[in-house]
């Protein structure tokens, strides 16, 4: 391509008016400039001063002093950009962080002067006010410059940033705004020619004296060189002049400090887990394109600088060791800096040579091993744009790609060493981008295989892959060519549009053999969105900006204020397309790109990247306010994506990897419902599927695991599966908000949600949602939205019945607050089938009791006889979750049951019937301590005897935790008399061999006379004896135990529990004592253990110094 005319700065104003420097004085409105002038301006934009001397033998030094003042940089836009990042830096720190804004604030408060112009070189002084209490700081500036680029600085603040300090960026503009102020001289080389000898020495003499203590050291070395006639020196012509300017050879770029760049780079990479070191990397990939758009050199410098700095990083060699993936911050930047290497590489307007050495330095970089790997399978030679194509890719075309997609290694440098293959001299992409009235009647297909116009005779560009061509669109906007780009945008979508109606026809020819099949191949492997060169944000920004409404004043600083302004966009017309706009293009192609049916590529970030792709265009679309206009392109697009058969995602087949179209519909539904509801709610009802848990969950069938929605072990390659059934939820809830009041739809997406949303977590959310939203506080409920909440909470009981959550309880409660909404028959149909729905304790301890609580009875504001109604089937619902699990539904059974005396009858019966079918002795305890509180004795009595009967506590289980029950249960009995008492002695006998245990109680029934009568009204005159019946079986027992435990602890017993055995002897001689002959039976014990043990003589001995 042959490149425009390079752009000119004629000078960028601060303010509203444009400031130039001018010769000397103002010129008057209307008044020509002097030939002098107009021809000083191009020499000093061209030509190196040195070549202006070798030119002309002589150049009269009015010319020369017009060449010098014309030489200097006359806009203020290139200042601007070396001296700030292209971020907007926090709220009140505009003026602290931006040196181009700070050197603005001391140029307009007179802190420049002494300013001098000595040929190409600029220096003045610089004063910055100090901070409270400390003086005022004087700075000195000085500026090389050479055919309007500043070639290097110098300031006395040693300012070690990335740009041009504050103070240079005054000096700059001083010499901008108020050229005519500057005393200007010609080089000094000019002015020491007119001197003869005496002046010379006296010259240098002068200036030694003046600096002696930093010149004189090199003056006299110097002085001793000329002076020695065959030293180096005097070989050379001439003498260097720092204010003479560059010479022909001498790069002419503007001053970047290489070192400082690269410095800077490394340590934003080491802080990378940081936002604002990855915000500050990101600013300076703006500021390189700012310097491509600018047509500066630097720009390919400065990116190469940051690219080796980015293959130094060294934790890329750790990730490569460890086999870990980089963080999504640091991968992100690579996409970054390989998509801008496209655009330097693509440039329409770099020389060859240039061009070369970019790519040897790329192909140097893609072989290194620490070189990071594009993520996805998204190949490098994928389809090119066709006017038409094949529904679907064969099999072996299928393979093919996926195998060119696998086997070669694809680094984020391969698609720039791509791009180094293309170029722009292609006559009919040069016609393209050369007019804006190309058409057939200026040329013909020059006999090529394909068409180069639509049939409307718009101009086509077909050949190449979809985001290729979408990289030139960038590449042209990037090198400050926006009207070759819009241009070019526009062939692409002509081209688009084309192919969609040959894709539609093609699928009206086979739409019915596909329905039978009632599945597909996908159409497209790689997808647009989420695409390594972003092709569809590419095509989007760029005819957005063309449609962009700009303020009035251009300002250097647009985003200058605290909050940035909203962006507006105005319709504006498509040279060449009558009735077209670049904005109603806009919106079209991102649809069509949101809308494309493509499969969900590999990779974790590459999935999330499509995601987040998607994000961003739809937030470009929402800054779009839709009139009339736009919202007939969103109509009539969204009729096609419905019609799109496998190229549309909301097409009627769908392939089973294909990304959903959750996001975009939730986007168009939104759009929509005001103008065309019916095509608003059919899009986003046929949007709602997630093929890959259809295909997974036949109808009918649960999932085995329902609550782990991300389903890593079943869908390994579905990273992002959990963040996709989040987006398919909201638009669900988007679409039952909007539904309100509309029972039509209501169940239309009420059938939607049952059959795609296979989450119970997410269908409990919407269903918390939907019951919210029909329940306004000022408002009456929405009956049909209510009834639609409650179904889909029932769906979520039933798919997590036999899954325990830690939220079934929340759920459980939420669903009866819910039917509670709807009325009494609603709370009594969920009591009624609470089998399929609950367990047996959620349904007795939560639904049962929550269903009749004082607060429920109030809001339901029954009547006496649907009160009672109510309670009926709370109590037969408890019955008959006692019966399914008595152990935990027998007690809350019983408490419902308390105030109706029948049902109150068969829930103790259950618990009777169930103590002989295995329940419990701990809960049997339980339900008798609760009989007692309830003032039934005897019955609580009849409870502790069977819980007895089940229990078993060994010799050593003094801790057991049925302690408490049994002492509680001696003391009822003792409690209610003699004949209580007597039946329990055997069941204690029996079912405690704890001596301790047997002697507390033998000690609790001695201390008072046992009860008389069902309620122990009154009391037997005295205590019973230990040695008496019925106690005296139990003494026997108590005594036979302790002899057991002896014997059984002595038989391992060590010298450190000797101490804790004579104590247990202690007890047990309260025990015996307690008999008649106690004390003989102690006595012939003791003696039986001293002769059994006599072998553990420190033990006989201290049960001989204890005990005798």
């Amino acid at each position: 391509m042959d490149p425009p005319a390079a752009k000119r700065s004629r000078g960028c104003p601060a303010g509203p008016e444009e400031r130039e420097a001018g010769a000397g004085a103002v010129r008057w409105r209307g008044r020509p400039e002097a030939l002098l002038d107009l021809s000083a301006k191009r020499v000093a934009e061209s030509w190196a001063f040195e070549q202006v001397e070798e030119r002309f033998s002589r150049v009269p030094e009015p010319v020369q002093k017009r060449i010098v003042f014309w030489s200097f940089p006359r806009s203020e836009r290139e200042i601007c950009m070396y001296s700030s990042l292209g971020y907007q830096p926090p709220e009140g720190e505009h003026d602290a962080r931006v040196p181009f804004t700070r050197g603005l604030h001391l140029l307009q408060s007179g802190a420049v002067d002494r300013v001098l112009q000595v040929g190409f070189h600029l220096s003045g002084n610089v004063r910055e006010p100090g901070g409270p209490g400390e003086p005022e700081r004087l700075y000195h500036v000085s500026i090389s410059f050479d055919r309007c680029k500043i070639t290097s600085v110098s300031c006395g603040c040693d300012n070690r940033d990335l740009f041009y300090c504050a103070h240079v960026v005054a000096l700059s503009l001083h010499r901008i705004r108020h050229a005519h102020q500057v005393e200007l001289r010609l080089p000094i080389s000019e002015t020491l020619s007119q001197m003869n000898r005496d002046q010379l020495q006296k010259f240098v003499q002068y200036l030694i004296s003046a600096h002696h203590t930093e010149v004189l050291p090199t003056a006299q070395r110097l002085a001793d060189e000329i002076l020695l006639l065959g030293s180096e020196i005097n070989l050379v012509h001439g003498a260097p002049d720092p204010t003479a300017g560059a010479g022909i050879e001498d790069a002419n770029c503007w001053h970047l400090d290489e070192e400082q760049i690269q410095e800077q780079v490394k340590q934003l990479l080491s802080n990378g887990g940081y936002y604002g070191a990855s915000q500050q990397l990101r600013s300076m990939f703006c500021k390189v394109r700012e310097m491509l758009r600018m047509r500066d050199s630097n720009g390919a410098r400065m990116l190469i600088l940051m690219t080796e700095q980015f293959l130094q990083d060294p934790r890329l060699a750790l990730w490569r060791q460890q086999g870990a993936g980089m963080t999504d911050k640091c991968r992100q930047l690579w996409d970054e800096l390989g998509a801008l290497w496209v655009c330097v590489i693509l440039s329409p307007h770099c020389k060859p040579e240039e061009r070369t050495s970019w790519l040897q330095l790329l192909s140097k970089w893609d072989k290194l091993d620490v070189c990071p790997l594009e993520e996805g399978n998204y190949s490098f030679d994928g389809p090119s744009l066709q006017p038409t194509a094949a529904l679907t890719p064969g099999p072996e075309e299928e393979e093919e790609v996926m195998a060119m997609a696998a086997g070669s290694r694809h680094t984020v440098f391969g698609r720039a060493l791509q791009a180094g293959s293309l170029h722009w001299s292609d006559d009919h992409l040069q016609r393209i981008l050369a007019s804006d009235s190309y058409s057939p009647n200026l040329t013909g297909n020059g006999g090529s295989d394909k068409p180069s116009f639509d049939p409307q005779g718009r101009p086509l560009w077909l050949g190449e892959p979809f985001p290729t061509t979408c990289a030139r669109v960038d590449t042209l906007r990037a090198h400050g060519y926006p009207r070759q780009a819009l241009r070019l945008a526009s062939a692409i979508v002509n081209t688009l549009r084309l192919q969609q109606r040959h894709q539609l026809q093609i699928y009206k020819q086979q739409k019915k053999e596909l329905l039978q099949k009632g599945s597909t191949c996908i159409t497209n492997m790689e997808g647009w969105v989420g695409h390594p060169l972003d092709p569809i944000g590419c095509l989007c920004r760029a005819l957005l900006e063309a449609c962009r409404l700009e303020e009035e004043t251009l300002t250097i600083y647009p985003d200058s204020g605290p909050e940035k302004r909203k962006v507006a966009y105005q319709h504006v017309p498509v040279p060449g397309s009558p009735g077209e706009s670049y904005l109603a293009m806009a919106l079209e192609v991102a649809l069509l790109g949101l809308g494309q049916q493509r499969a969900l590529p590999d990779g974790l970030y590459a999935q999330d990247k499509v995601v987040r792709n998607e994000e961003q265009l739809l937030a470009l679309l929402e800054e779009v306010e839709l009139d009339e206009r736009l919202v007939q392109v969103l109509c009539k697009q969204a009729g096609q994506l419905l019609e799109g058969g496998p190229f549309s995602g909301f097409g009627e087949v769908l392939f089973r990897e294909s990304v959903p179209m959750h996001t975009c519909a939730r986007y168009l539904f939104t759009a929509l419902l005001p103008h065309d509801p019916d095509l608003a709610y059919r899009l986003a009802l046929r949007a709602m599927r997630l093929p890959v848990l259809e295909t997974a969950f036949p109808a009918g069938e649960p999932p085995s695991n329902p609550l782990d929605s991300i389903m890593s072990n079943r869908f390994p390659r579905w990273f992002i599966l959990g963040h996709l059934e989040t987006r398919q939820c909201e638009l669900a809830s988007a679409m039952l908000t909007a539904a309100k009041g509309d029972p039509k739809w209501l169940h239309a997406v009420l059938g939607s949600i049952q059959q795609n949303i296979h989450s119970p977590a997410l269908l409990f959310k919407l269903a918390q949602d939907a019951c919210k939203t029909a329940t306004p506080a000022s408002a009456p409920p929405d009956t049909t939205l209510l009834g639609i909440a409650l179904e889909l909470g029932l769906q979520v009981m039933r798919m997590t019945l036999n899954t325990m959550t830690w939220r079934r309880r929340e759920m459980v409660r939420w669903l009866v607050s819910c039917a509670t909404e709807i009325g009494p028959q609603a709370l009594m149909n969920i009591m009624q089938n609470w089998y399929s729905l609950f367990t047996p304790v959620e349904a007795a301890t939560i639904v049962a009791v929550t269903g009749t609580t004082h607060a429920t009875l109030l809001r339901l504001q029954l009547d006496a006889a649907r009160r009672e109604e109510l309670w009926a089937c709370a109590r037969t619902l408890a019955l008959q979750c006692a019966m399914k699990d008595p152990q935990n539904c027998a007690l809350p059974a019983l408490t419902l049951c308390e105030k109706n005396q029948a049902a109150f009858e068969a829930a103790y019966q259950i618990v009777l019937d169930a103590a002989a079918g295995g329940l419990g002795h701990a809960h049997l305890f339980t339900v008798a301590r609760y009989m007692e509180h309830r003032g039934l004795p005897l019955r609580a009595y009849k409870l502790a005897t069977l819980a007895l009967a089940q229990l078993s506590i060994a010799f050593n289980q003094d801790s057991h935790p049925a302690v408490n029950d049994v002492l509680w249960a001696c003391s009822l009995s003792h409690s209610l008399g003699r004949h209580e008492l007597s039946a329990i002695v055997p069941l204690i006998i029996r079912s405690i061999h704890c001596a301790p245990m047997l002697s507390d109680i033998l000690r609790r029934w001695t201390l008072s006379a046992p009860g008389l009568g069902p309620l122990g009204a009154r009391r037997a005159a005295k205590p019973l004896g230990a040695d008496r019946a019925p106690l005296c079986q139990l003494l026997d027992a108590a005594v036979a135990a302790y002899i057991t435990t002896s014997h059984s602890r002595l038989t391992h017993i060590s010298p450190r529990h000797y101490s804790d055995f004579i104590e247990f002897l202690g007890k047990a001689r309260e025990t015996f004592l307690l008999a008649p002959d106690g004390h003989l039976q102690f006595a012939q014990f003791l003696e039986n253990l001293k002769q059994t043990y006599k072998g553990k003589k420190k033990l006989m001995l201290l049960v001989r110094e204890r005990f005798g």
